[in-house]
Order: C-alpha cells, then sequence, then structure tokens
C-alpha cells in the first residue's frame, strides 16, 4: 500500500515547465517566495522540493546546449564571443 501512495504524490507533483526560460523565471519567484520568510513550514518544504527540480530540469538543459555546442565546434568548448 506504501507504494500506491507515493506514486499517487508523484502523479500529484506539478509538470516541469516547457522551457529553460520558464523554469528560470519560476525558480526565481519560488526563491523569492522562500526568501520572504512568510511561507508555513509545509509550504516552505514543497517549494524546496519544487526548486530542486526545477534547478535540475535547468541544469539538464544548460549541459544539454553545451554538449550540442561542443559536437558542433569539436572536443574543446571554445569562448563565445559576440563580434
Amino acid at each position: 500500500m506504501a507504494k500506491s501512495s507515493s506514486s499517487a504524490s508523484a502523479a500529484a507533483a506539478p509538470a516541469l515547465p516547457a522551457t529553460y526560460e520558464a523554469a528560470l523565471q519560476e525558480l526565481e519567484g519560488l526563491v523569492d517566495s522562500l526568501e520572504s520568510g512568510q511561507l508555513p513550514l509545509d509550504q516552505l518544504l514543497t517549494g524546496y522540493q519544487r526548486g530542486a527540480q526545477l534547478l535540475k530540469f535547468c541544469r539538464d538543459k544548460l549541459e544539454a546546449v553545451e554538449t550540442q555546442i561542443k559536437v558542433l565546434e569539436g572536443t574543446e568548448l571554445k569562448p563565445w564571443v559576440q563580434e
């Protein structure tokens, strides 16, 4: 029975945003809420967990882009210079 309750809570988790920018915007808003000190304890925990999900999502997106750049430019990641 514990298995079904854990999968039910996983199903209730909000979906991750479609884009990096949307995830970053949500994460920034969440950080502001957490830092305000106005959230009840249970919402702090939920906010922290959501923030960890969003942070992982953003890091994964950045890593995927970095990998694509390495493929396009060879194995060495070159600094980007705006001209």
